[in-house]
Parts: structure tokens; C-alpha cells; sequence
């Protein structure tokens, strides 16, 4: 049979044939071929040996050494995420590890989808009147050390540049961990009269952090991509609205591209932005891990770097005043977010409208059937579908069976597929598959472009309500201390009364510490959160909340509740 080779003889042919009996038996529609063998992409790869049995080489891809029912994972999503997420990235050929701990590269299935993101929230910057720009990677001693708590805010994490070939440099350089002090010296050059503002930029680059945490790609990396926007006001109302466009801005990226549901609020002072005045944050939720993420970030930052920085401005009235800054960000922490969220334990599961592919169509090729007309008819399916701009691609691979494509394409997360057999070219139809698991639908081929459209824009819908869902269902609302230790032990966010201090604040982290009551899912995050109080934080203050009832008490020291805190534990 194509695709197999024999290493062996005697009872390795047996083997072989019995193996391919099973191929045969198991290229039914929508079946997958399991023989608990481990194939991988692009080469051979033999079974390791073992007592009683004998090594066998496919031709194939994506897989380990156990062979899932459905797929080739090897580990699951609820018994142990950090070993599944690392697999999915890895078999999914999202990124590979680089000989820098910390550092990741991005291949090109993810960073396509880095693009799409890239694509769509820059036309929206650009919808407010910013405009891109670059700036160097280095930043200078003098200038990052110029606004205090910016800077210990970063010292941990900063990199420094200290030779030159064989030579020491004079002063050392850091290389930028954001790039407010590598950009306010400029803006105070840039800005004299009210006529220069707003001034408004951005621009799209790397970042370095020296983590100390233990890394993980895309949530927690020591250099990461991410949009960076700078913007100076001559007003604080105007600059205080912009924070707020832009944090709706970021949430409706989440929503409409990557289907992720998130909480909008302000950052606690204990949490904010070093040397801003106040931060204002999306907030993402994990169901199979029970933490909280935080997801893109606009802060307010007053007119504190106006003041180190001396930008300034003449007014109308030719007086002497200081701006008001913002700044704003979005980082490829957003896929990792995605991934986590929608994954399954297939692999990936993809929102069509970040999707590389959008919809991969195979040809099932049988004995006697005219094989020639089948993929002609399937470019003409393709044709019509790239027509309406949808991103596609035929895999024909003689070398490939069905059975394998289906589970190279289900791990790497396309959310549709098409599938198109002898049967079909009888019928005049073709059959659509749905990644997130809600059926299969067999369709007119005269009616294929509309129904694929309409299937792409209901599983965008639907990733989007079931996260929705999940994040309401854990997300609950208590009033007091052992509620909110239930609740936080249950692997959920907390909305609770606060007095809103930061004494109050660091005391909840402290009292939590050792007081789990249980965990929501055997064997989760177990190994690296013992202790709630490792991780657990408050959140943010949510946008929209309940007002506070006058003479509610803090959950947590009995004082007066200004407001409800979200809290959970915390990438």
C-alpha cells in the first residue's frame, strides 16, 4: 500500500499486513487511522522497541509516541495543560525552542496569525489618527534611569549591552524593555505650540524582558512583539478618553478576530503601570487552568514623564504648559491567550477570522474512481471559495491518506473541511466538517460558497459564546473572606466588596497563601501553584459593576467597600 514500507521480514511482514488491513479498514469518512504509532512530519520514524514487539515505519506527520483516539496527542487538556499546551505548540508548528532560554521562534503558522492581528488593529490606529513609526532598539543609562518608578518598575528585567567585539563599552546600554524613555526625549523636542498636538504615534517592534519567571511561549517570554502607542494632549479630558477608546478598541480585537471574551477595568494601584496614574486593562479567563490573564493594557500617565522629560507646549495664550500622555499596548501574549482558550484535545482550534487556512479540501481518492475529475472539480470548489476572499488550500498528497490529513489539518486548527469522494461526485455534493466538533453537513456543490461562508461566520459566533459562557459560569460574586477562599480554590474569579487600599490588598495575598480549599481539576497547575497566594491578584476594578450599597463592608479587613475587585489566580 502507498505510504508503507517494509523493514522486515517474516513476522515484520505479517505485522506490515495486518497494518495495512487496518489503514484500509479505517479510511472511512471521518474515520482516522489509529495503531497506536508514532509518525511524524516530513521523514520516518521508527517505533521504540519493546518485548514482544516491532518496529514499523509510516510515511507521515504530527504525532508522538502515543497515538490519541481522534488525533496524535499525546497528553490532555484537562488532566495536564502545561504538558498539553507545550505539545500543541510543537505539533501544530506554532513555534520552536531557540538555544536562549526564554526565547521562541515564531514559525510561520503562528506568525501568520500575528499578521492577521497586526493587519486589523492597525488600520484601526490608524482610524484615530496615529501614525507609525520606529525607534531604535537601545536606550541609554541616562534615559532610562531618568523617571524613578518607571524604572524600578524594570530594573529586574532589563538587558544590558556591556561589550563591544573585545572591548568594554564606556557606558553600558540597555536594550529597551519599553520604549517610553527612548521616546519622550523626542517628543519634547517635536512639541513647541498647541498646533503640534496631539501628536500621536505608534509603532510595531520587539520588546526585551529578562523574565525570571519560568518562561512560557507567548505568555511569558524575555522578548516578545507587540504594537507600543505614545500619544501627547494638551487637555487631560481629551487624553483620558483616549485611554478609554483604546481599551474598547483592544476589546473588540479580542472579540471579532480571536473570539476571546474579556473583562474591561482599571488596574488597582498596587498593579498599575510603573509611573503611570492609572492603568485600564483587559482581563482574559482560562477555564481548564482556573486563572486569570492579563490582556492588553492603556494607561494614563498623567503629565509624569511630562515633567521628567520637559515636554511642553505654548498655548493660545502663550503660556507655558505640560502635556498629558498616554501610552498603550497589545503583544503576541494575545495567541497564546487563544490557544489556551480554544484548544482542544485534537490540537488547535482556530477562529476563522485569524485562521492561515481557512478551509482545507480533500480529495478521497478510491480504486476505479476517476481521480482526474475529482481534483478538478475540487479547484473548481476552491476557485468559488477563493472568490470570496476565504483562505484555502487542496492537500492531494498521493503519499498522505485521508485519514492522516484529517488529523494534520484538525492539529494545526483549520475550521472547516472539505471533504470529497467517489460518493459525492455521484451525488453532486461535497461534505463540510466542522473543527469545533458541532457536525458535518453535506451541501450541493452549486451552494458550497454560500454554506461555507455562513459555517465560518456561525463557528466564529459559536468559539466566542461557549468562552463567554465558561467565563460567566466561573465568575462569582462573595462578600466574605471563606466565600472568597471556596471560590478561589475552585479554580474561579471572585468579584468582591474592596476597600480599595493597597495595605488591604497585599494582606489578601499573604492570608491566602497555604489556603486552598481543594482544586477545581485534578492534577491542574499543580506542580507549579501549591500555594494560592503565588498567583492569586487582584485582576482589575471592572468597568461595569454593581454600585456599592452604602455601609457594605471590604471582604477581606471589614473597612467600607468602595468598589468590587475581580480576583483570581494569575499568569
Amino acid at each position: 500500500m502507498p505510504g508503507i514500507r517494509m523493514r522486515a521480514c517474516g513476522v515484520r511482514a505479517l505485522v506490515m499486513l495486518l497494518v495495512s488491513m487496518a489503514l484500509g479498514s479505517s479510511m472511512k469518512r471521518g474515520g482516522h487511522a489509529e495503531f497506536g504509532c508514532s509518525i511524524r512530519r516530513g521523514g520516518y520514524m521508527d517505533l521504540p522497541r519493546r518485548q514482544g514487539s516491532v518496529a514499523v515505519r509510516l510515511r507521515g506527520g504530527g504525532g508522538s509516541k502515543k497515538h490519541g483516539k481522534g488525533g496524535s496527542m499525546m497528553h490532555r487538556k484537562g488532566e495536564n495543560f502545561s504538558s498539553w499546551y507545550s505539545e500543541v505548540l510543537l505539533k501544530a508548528e506554532l513555534i520552536d525552542y531557540y538555544d536562549i532560554s526564554g526565547c521562541y521562534i515564531l514559525r510561520p503558522w503562528a506568525f501568520s496569525m500575528w499578521e492577521a492581528v497586526q493587519q486589523d488593529l492597525d488600520k484601526r490606529i490608524k482610524d484615530m489618527g496615529v501614525k507609525n513609526c520606529y525607534f531604535p532598539l537601545f536606550v541609554s543609562e541616562a534615559a532610562l534611569n531618568a523617571e524613578k518608578e518607571h524604572v524600578e518598575g524594570f530594573t529586574p528585567e532589563v538587558a544590558w549591552v556591556t561589550r563591544s567585539g573585545s572591548s568594554n563599552l564606556s557606558s553600558p546600554i540597555a536594550i529597551r524593555p519599553t520604549s517610553e524613555t527612548v521616546i519622550y526625549p523626542y517628543m519634547s523636542k517635536w512639541i513647541r505650540s498647541h498646533r503640534d498636538l496631539p501628536l500621536k504615534i505608534n509603532q510595531w517592534c520587539n520588546v526585551i524582558r529578562w523574565e525570571f519567571k519560568h518562561p512560557t511561549p507567548f505568555l511569558r517570554t524575555r522578548e516578545f512583539l507587540w504594537q507600543e502607542g505614545h500619544t501627547a494632549h494638551d487637555q487631560e479630558t481629551t487624553a483620558r478618553a483616549e485611554v478609554l477608546e483604546v481599551l474598547d478598541m483592544y476589546a473588540d480585537v479580542y472579540k471579532e478576530l480571536l473570539a476571546v471574551p474579556v473583562i474591561k477595568g482599571e488596574k488597582t494601584k498596587r498593579e498599575k503601570f510603573a509611573g503611570a496614574d492609572y492603568t485600564m486593562s483587559t482581563e482574559a479567563f482560562i477555564p481548564a487552568t482556573g486563572r486569570g490573564i492579563q490582556a492588553a493594557t492603556s494607561h494614563g500617565l498623567g503629565q509624569n514623564f511630562a515633567k521628567i522629560f520637559k515636554i511642553e507646549y505654548e498655548n493660545e495664550s502663550g503660556q507655558k504648559r505640560q502635556v498629558w500622555q498616554n501610552c498603550w499596548g497589545f503583544t503576541t501574549r494575545s495567541l497564546g491567550i487563544m490557544i489556551m482558550l480554544h484548544g482542544d484535545d485534537q490540537g488547535l482550534v482556530l477562529p476563522p477570522r485569524v485562521a492561515p487556512v481557512q478551509v482545507v479540501l480533500i480529495p478521497i481518492v478510491q480504486e476505479g474512481c476517476d481521480e482526474e475529475k475529482m481534483k478538478s472539480d475540487l479547484v473548481r470548489v476552491e476557485e468559488e471559495l477563493k472568490r470570496r476572499s476565504l483562505r484555502t488550500v487542496i492537500d492531494d498528497s498521493p503519499t498522505r491518506t485521508p485519514g492522516w490529513k484529517y488529523n494534520h489539518w484538525e492539529m494545526k486548527g483549520v475550521p472547516l473541511r472539505i471533504e470529497y469522494g467517489p460518493k459525492d461526485m455521484q451525488a453532486g455534493s461535497v461534505r463540510l466538517v466542522r473543527r469545533d466538533g458541532k457536525g458535518k453537513l453535506d451541501v450541493p456543490v452549486e451552494q458550497v460558497g454560500e454554506q461555507v461562508e455562513e459555517l465560518l461566520r456561525d463557528i466564529q459566533q459559536s468559539l466566542y459564546e461557549e468562552a463567554v459562557k465558561a467565563q460567566q459560569e466561573q465568575t462569582k460574586r462573595v462578600s466574605g473572606w471563606e466565600d472568597f477562599l471556596e471560590v478561589i480554590g475552585k479554580g474561579m474569579m471572585a468579584v468582591a466588596p474592596s476597600c480599595n487600599r493597597e495595605a488591604c490588598e497585599e494582606a489578601v495575598v499573604e492570608r491566602s497563601k497555604g489556603a486552598v480549599r481543594g482544586s477545581p481539576r485534578q492534577g491542574q497547575e499543580q506542580e507549579t501553584d501549591a500555594l494560592l497566594g503565588s498567583s492569586l491578584k487582584a485582576l482589575c476594578i471592572p468597568s461595569e459593576q454593581e454600585k456599592v450599597i452604602e455601609g457594605t463592608r471590604c471582604f477581606a479587613c471589614d473597612e467600607l467597600a468602595t468598589c468590587h475587585i475581580l480576583w483570581g489566580k494569575s499568569y
